[in-house]
């Protein structure tokens, strides 16, 4: 598996094998050959652009939610986890280390309407024992993509 290759992907997946093999000192075939057996062994799950939505009109609403989780026996978190991330509105599922089990990111059109879906879909998860949501301000660095620059940061500053 090379790593390199793998680095030069994630930072842009558009960059031309012809010029991922002059970096990394391979031919084309050489690169297109590595990432057809990375694809294949599940290692590339998929390519992604990097939006800054605030630039939008149509901008939307993200909210990172802890989620503490009851496991199942013999499931683990695992049952949850795949209950959680199968609704559109789940951009994201981590299970984590310490005071909460998973957390879900989850986008939505308003504070309302993610407000509503966590209280109506997420909370009532059998083994979903709380949740505790935090919306989303403002991204700055998303996907190892930084997103500061041009955008005006209408909340102002406050100072004693």
């Amino acid at each position: 598996m090379n790593t390199k290759l793998l680095k030069l992907l994630s930072r842009d997946s558009r960059i031309s094998e012809g010029d991922m093999a002059t970096m990394l000192g391979l031919s084309e075939e050489e690169v297109r050959a590595e990432i057809r057996e990375m694809e294949e062994a599940g290692i590339i799950r998929g390519y992604k652009a990097v939006i800054d939505w605030e630039r939008l009109d149509d901008a939307y609403v993200s909210a990172i939610i802890e989620l503490k989780v009851t496991p199942k026996a013999g499931l683990g978190f695992e049952d949850v986890a795949a209950k959680v991330m199968k609704y559109p509105e789940v951009e994201s599922v981590y299970l984590m280390s310490g005071v909460y089990d998973l957390n879900v990111v989850v986008k939505g059109r308003t504070f309302h309407e993610v407000a509503k879906f966590i209280a109506k879909e997420l909370s009532t998860i059998e083994s979903v024992t709380s949740t505790a949501t935090h919306f989303v301000l403002r991204r700055y660095k998303e996907m190892d993509v930084e997103l500061l620059g041009n955008g005006v940061d209408e909340r102002g500053s406050y100072s004693l």
